[in-house]
């Protein structure tokens, strides 16, 4: 899951790291109330989960409460990038001497968190590690044994961290690996980390992102979950246990477990088709999860035609069938249905659609039939 900025500095901030004073601004008189509180110089930042809003106008400093409010006004309900600004983060601006980057990521392939330090903050840290790497000190830590003060004296020296600040930046990197394990996340990053003329370091900006399978430890987190820029079947899906991603295509992918939903993905890609979506409806999939499922797949408008891909061993083919049956009495589905069965109750399972004799709904015995099929259907619906 990943926060907004004012969420990851707060987050941050109980780890003792400091930051320029600041506050959440969810309108315009909230703002201008922030930013009489804060002090003028003052900096507006729009707040979406995703890059680029300085560029795309979303970050202004203001000189007074008019310029302020007038920011506020400009910023609130801005579209960046396909998310709308509903939130502000007004914040004391500082004067800025250095843009040093630091973030710790869970390194999978390592399987390790790492460590990273550069003097070339406020910009992409992809550009900068695609076009000098050796600008960016690195380090994995041993989970056993933890992140030490002098691993972060060794990233700073690495980094070219100016001497008189050497200390304070490795203390920061000790904060914010100390965040990144006590609240489980996957990516802790600040860009920029500033020292100002006075040699404060703070942290000016801070990106999080928390392992969704690790919140139910941390309940605080979880209640930060934002769902107003979530797409609507994903949000449905959430509602009904489906673990539900949205994709570009017209051929709706319904199965049961992770694997097999992308191999089907992969299937029908390989057969000229493009899948609007993947569905895993999990291990022990009964009726009523089906209808359900098969109503979020339904509720995109792309959807030309849908293919349901199980095999059954904990999840029983019929009854999948029984739920596909039920909900396409309920829904009435407009689009063709190609369904494969196989595995336990696969025999029962094709008989009872065989019995039921569903409008637009047709059996393949193998995943490549049906994913040829399915994508034969959804060509015809578009031509």
């Amino acid at each position: 899951m990943d926060l907004l900025e004012y969420q990851g500095k707060q987050l941050l901030e109980r780890y003792g790291m400091t930051q320029s004073p600041g506050r959440a601004a969810h309108d315009v008189d909230a703002a201008v109330a922030v930013a009489e509180e804060v002090g003028y110089p003052c900096v507006l930042k729009a707040q979406v989960k995703i890059g680029g809003r300085g560029k795309a106008g979303g970050i202004k400093i203001a000189e007074s409460a008019q310029q302020a409010r007038e920011h506020a006004a400009a910023i609130l309900g801005m579209d960046i990038r396909g998310f709308t600004v509903h939130e502000l983060w007004v914040q004391r601006a500082v004067e800025i001497e250095d843009e040093y980057y630091a973030a710790v990521v869970f390194d999978r392939s390592a399987k390790r968190p790492l460590v990273m330090l550069s003097t070339r903050g406020g910009v992409d840290i992809e550009t900068v590690a695609a076009e000098t790497p050796e600008a960016i000190a690195t380090l994995h830590v041993d989970p056993l044994t933890g992140f030490k003060p002098f691993h972060g004296r060794r990233l700073a020296f690495e980094a070219g961290v100016a001497r008189d600040v050497v200390f304070a930046v490795a203390t920061l990197l000790g904060q914010l690996y100390a965040a990144f394990c006590g609240e489980e996340a996957m990516l802790a990053e600040i860009n920029p980390i500033v020292i100002t003329p006075a040699r404060e370091v703070l942290a000016l900006d801070a990106k999080v992102t928390l392992d969704d399978s690790a919140l139910f430890r941390h309940p605080a987190n979880a209640a930060l979950t934002d769902l107003s820029d979530a797409d609507p079947q994903e949000l449905m899906a959430v509602e009904r246990g489906l673990t539900y991603v949205k994709l570009d295509g017209d051929i709706g992918i319904f199965g049961n477990g992770a694997g097999l939903v992308m191999s089907t993905l992969d299937v029908v890609a390989g057969a000229g088709g493009a899948p609007a979506n993947f569905l895993d409806a999990g291990g022990g999939a009964k009726a009523d999860s089906i209808v359900a499922a098969i109503e979020v797949i339904l509720s995109d408008p792309k959807v030309r035609a849908v293919l349901v891909n199980v095999f059954g061993g904990i999840t029983r083919c019929d009854e999948v069938a029984r739920g596909l049956i039920e909900a396409v009495r309920l829904l009435e589905p407009a689009v063709p249905f190609v369904v494969r069965l196989d595995g336990t109750n696969d025999v029962e399972a094709r008989e009872l659609l065989t019995a039921a004799a569903l409008p637009g709904v047709v059996t393949e015995p193998t995943m490549d039939g049906a994913a040829a099929r399915v994508v034969a259907l959804a060509a015809e619906r578009s031509a």
